[in-house]
């Protein structure tokens, strides 16, 4: 019951319905509800799973279940040893034994690039930001590293239009990527963001995974959905970003922890395993730290 209560006190009671078990995967990656084709991208080859080989062995508990289907349970955690203190506070993402130094001591930018051949040649692992302009990447970004206009922020939607590589502690990249569905952008702006994007998605060996920035201040927008289930349909890692989360007096329509629960709502019609997902904001620092942790167990899982 502790972790059903920890995820209801953030008010989305309806997401947490726990549905019919899922199917068993890599915990590394989500599981996609609908038939599909997938592309033949190269994902890092995942590693076996102590924890799923020892669910195949015994019957898993309500309990287990339960953690599995809603939260994100990592590499190295037993669904059965999930505790409440290993949830990070707003957010349904489980710490596990990778999770390592998270620190930010210092960070580069490294090149801007017009094509996704053109990106950085190397191993280093890297997370992407993506998500609609004006959600607050640049802003999500200069507040991880701690350092104003580290990422260009702009009242303009769509200023960033190249793949941006920034170098974290000599060690990982962070990549800012065009903001999309920004309305005074031309057709043919559009179509090549479209072009370039995805074909960084499906092409780039060393991404981790991406960071979906969701706007928590408005109503779940269609073009965020369509952009999530892409990304599933490709079996490219997410984690949902929940940003502006401290606008907690909507003087308009709903409180930001309402639109979280409509958006996942909407998320769990093709999900049977839930995504990560956490709340943030730039303005008050929240989901700062427990966001970095969790980069840290997947950088430190997919560097082995």
């Amino acid at each position: 019951m502790l972790l059903r209560n920890r995820l209801l006190s953030l008010n989305l009671t309806s997401f947490l319905s726990p549905p019919s078990p899922p199917p068993k995967s890599a915990s590394f990656l989500f599981s996609f509800n609908k038939t599909i084709a997938h592309s033949t991208h190269k994902r890092p080859e995942l590693k076996p799973d102590v924890s799923a080989s020892r669910a195949a062995k015994q019957p898993m508990s309500e309990r287990a279940r339960f953690a599995k289907t809603v939260l994100f349970v990592p590499p190295g955690v037993d669904p059965e040893d999930v505790t409440d203190e290993m949830i990070l506070p707003g957010s349904n993402i489980v710490v596990g034994p990778y999770a390592g130094h998270s620190q930010i001591k210092e960070v580069e930018f490294v090149k801007s690039s017009g094509r996704a051949k053109d990106c950085p040649k190397d191993d280093r692992p890297e997370f992407a930001i993506l998500g609609r302009s004006n959600v607050g990447k640049s802003s999500l970004i200069n507040a991880l590293v701690r350092k104003k206009e580290v990422a260009l922020t702009s009242k303009k939607p769509g200023k960033t239009q190249l793949i941006n590589h920034f170098l974290v502690n000599k060690s990982w990249y962070i990549v800012d990527l065009p903001g999309y569905g920004f309305a005074r952008a031309s057709d043919a702006a559009r179509t090549d963001w479209s072009s370039f994007t995805k074909g960084y998605f499906l092409n780039r060996d060393t991404l981790v995974a991406v960071l979906l920035l969701i706007d928590a201040s408005v109503p779940p927008q269609r073009i965020d959905v369509d952009c999530a289930n892409w990304l599933g349909r490709n079996n490219i890692p997410m984690t949902f970003v929940f940003t502006k989360c401290d606008k907690l007096k909507a003087s308009k329509g709903k409180r930001p922890d309402e639109n979280i629960r409509d958006f996942q709502e909407l998320i769990r019609e093709n999900y049977k395993q839930h995504p990560a997902w956490i709340m943030t904001s730039s303005v008050t620092g929240l989901g700062r730290d427990e966001l970095l942790l969790h980069l840290s167990q997947l950088r430190n899982y997919w560097d082995q």
